[in-house]
Formats: structure tokens, sequence, C-alpha cells
């Protein structure tokens, strides 16, 4: 989840990580609850950029949610201009012996936000070729992600996608790795006031599947294996909406470059390959809502430009990182961090290129690509990766601070 994100690389960025993970602690020792509370910490913060004005919010986690494993996050913005933002959601709950469910919830007030909408949204469009006006936005998931008994999960079902470290043994899915198939229904809608010539429905409910081979050895700073993942999206047609699908498929490999004598601890190089199609499309039907079909830009492809910037029948991007851990760790040592367990950090230069296109074709896909490059600091903040990253490309910079590793 993007925390927030600049429309310029001169936009200003205030934390204070509040440590507020005592509550529960202090009201254990008191004997007011029964069981202890989950562990809960919180981060205000506070930061300027273009398309929202000056803003605060926070985002706060709960670790151990009746569940030693499950977790809730929360996270919310207002600004000066009376844009404001909320998200929820809920992770891994287990359901017997092979289920994790969970659950999320987006809501999104914006005030005279830039969107590129049908041609202005193209790979050969200008970032000038923006409307201005005002959005309501929201997106709710439910999910459920069945673990199948092979690999790392053979014997211990769920509890094996939700371990953060894992051996890998080989590439074989049968013996290595976590393998899942994840039903998630879905609901978007996005309301745009006041543009001229612009239809296209309110809202639109189907659902995804997911199939996942997760054979990384870490999920939060991985060094070695790879993942795979394939992605189906159905909408029905209804009286609201027309029947559309699309597929996805991503896969990412990581290679441990080892160390680099006493300066740098670990070197890793990332890779990451994404194509997507909408089988449905046509001329003009069967093509899902701009904000529920295949995009590019935003915080995991194309990362110099804004969230769905480019989105189109079909698309594809490479990324690769050079992701290092510098023997010299002072961040437990820093004030405010010191309140923290911050076992690593991570500073890592990027290169993202890719296109969308009206058609499936490999040949037009890989004409006129756009780029980013960038560089990015991200550390473990009480089991949480947070990353700070600017990229730059063709139309803008972008500064942008959120959670997770982009692959």
């Amino acid at each position: 989840m993007n925390l927030f994100s600049l429309k310029s690389a001169t936009g200003l960025a205030l934390f204070l990580i509040l440590p507020f993970s005592f509550l529960s602690n202090a009201f254990a020792e008191e004997d007011i609850w029964p069981t202890s509370l989950p562990e809960t910490s919180a981060v205000p913060f506070m930061f300027s950029s273009e398309s929202l004005g000056t803003t605060v919010g926070a985002a706060a986690v709960m670790k151990g949610v009746g569940q030693p494993q499950a977790t809730l996050f929360a996270a919310g913005l207002y600004s000066n201009k009376g844009s404001y933002m909320t998200y929820l959601s809920a992770n891994n709950f287990q359901v017997g012996h092979s289920w994790l469910v969970g659950a999320n919830a987006y809501n999104a007030n914006f005030k005279d936000m830039d969107y590129h909408l049908g041609a202005a949204g193209s790979n050969s469009s200008s970032v000038n070729d923006e409307v201005f006006t005002d959005g309501v936005e929201s997106q709710y998931h439910l999910t459920a992600n069945y673990i199948l008994p092979i690999g790392n999960a053979e014997d211990i079902g769920a509890k094996a996608a939700y371990m953060p470290n894992r051996k890998v043994k080989n590439y074989n899915p049968l013996e290595s790795g976590v393998s899942s198939i994840e039903l998630s229904p879905f609901y978007y809608s996005r309301v745009l006031s006041d543009v001229a010539g612009w239809d296209e429905p309110d809202a639109n409910w189907g659902i995804k599947v997911n199939f996942d081979w997760d054979n990384r050895n870490s999920v939060r700073n991985t060094t070695h294996g790879s993942r795979t993942e394939l992605d189906f999206a159905y909408s029905p047609e209804t009286s609201e909406q027309e029947e559309w699908w699309t597929w996805e498929f991503q896969q990412s490999a990581f290679f441990d470059l080892g160390s680099l004598g006493n300066v740098i601890n670990k070197q890793v190089l990332a890779f990451d390959f994404y194509i997507a199609d909408t089988p449905s499309w046509q001329s003009d039907s069967h093509q899902p809502p701009e904000y529920a079909g295949i995009k590019l830009g935003g915080l995991y492809r194309l990362r110099s430009y804004g969230g769905g910037r480019f989105h189109g029948r079909s698309a594809i991007n490479y990324s690769a990182e050079y992701r290092v851990m510098p023997d010299w760790q002072p961040l437990e040592d820093w004030p405010i961090f010191n309140l923290y367990d911050v076992p690593w950090w991570q500073w890592v230069a990027f290169v993202d290129a890719g296109r969308v296109a009206d058609e499936f074709s490999l040949s037009t896909l890989h004409d006129d690509m756009k780029w980013s490059v960038g560089g990015a600091i991200r550390f473990q903040v009480e089991g949480i990766v947070v990353r700070t990253e600017l990229s730059k490309g063709t139309e803008e910079s972008i500064f942008r601070v959120m959670i997770n590793q982009p692959f």
C-alpha cells in the first residue's frame, strides 16, 4: 500500500514515529485484560505535494489479533484541499489447517485531482493530457487463500505461508516453496465530477483467482529463490456492466552475489517480468473500466509515473534491482529508531521498462517502451518493510514512502 505519493521530488515528508506498543504491555502488567493485547505501533506523518497539498495522516498496525500471525493495518490522511483517504486491511487469519482469509477496504475523496482518461492514458499520450476534477474512489476485496499440501506446506499447512523465512530446497513446487490458490471477490468504484464527454460505469464487481508458487527464502528480504504468479479476473454481465476478463502473469527471480569485503554484507540481483492482457476486449465493448483493468505506473511498475498513468488492453513490464545491505547499520542507535527492532536496512538501485497497448502483440509491446530509474532505502521495522523511493522518468520525478517490497 502507498502511504503517500509526491508529484515531484521537491515534496517534504516529516515522520514522527510514536511508540504506542507500550500501551499493550502496560495493560497486561496491570491485569486489566484477561489476555494480552495485540502489539500495536503507529506512525503519524505529514507531507506536501502538488496533487494533495499539505497533508497529515497516520498509519497503525496491530499484530497478534486473536491469532499470533493475524494482523490489522489502518491508514488515513486528510489534506488542506479537502481530500481524504482511508485504508483498512485484515490479514493472515487462519481457518482450519490450510486456509488463510482476509479483507481490505480503500476509500478516497480527492479534490481537484489529475486523471489520465481514455486516450490520455495511452502509451503515446502526454503528461499534459490530464484533466483535473473531483473523484470519489473505493476498492474492496475479500480473500480466501488455500495453501496446497505440497512443498514447504506438506506437513504444516497454512503456517508455511506466513513464516517470514523459508528454506529453498530446489525448483520443484512439489518439494519446495509455498503453493496456493486464492479466491478474491472484488468491488471497485470511481465517480468523477464534471468531465465532459466521459462515460464509464461508476462501479464494477467480480472475482479474481490467483495461482502462486512462492519459492523465496524470505518474504521480507529475499536473497535467493523465485516467485511465479498467474491471475485471472472475471466480471459478469449485468444491467450496469459488461462482461470482461483479464489475465496477468508475473515472474520474479533473485540471485545472491554474496558480500563485498567489509563494506557490503549482502548483494542481491532481483528481476521481475510482468505481462497482462484482456482477451474479452473489443473496439468499443467488453472492456473493463479503466480503474479496474490493466494499468502501469504507481507502486510496482514504471515507478516514476503516477498510479494508473497508462492503461489499455495489454501491458508488459521489466524491472531489475541491485540490492545491497551495508555492514554499517546505525539505525538502531538513532533517536526514535532505537525504540524499535530495526534489524537491517537496504540500499537499492532500480530500473523499469514497459508499455501498454490496445492490442496483444509482443512486437507492439516492445516498441517505444517507457522507462523509470531510481534509488531506494528500505528497512525493516518491527517485522514490517518500509521503503522510501525516488524515481525519475521522461515525465516527472516521484518520491514515495510505502510498505513491502515491490516484488
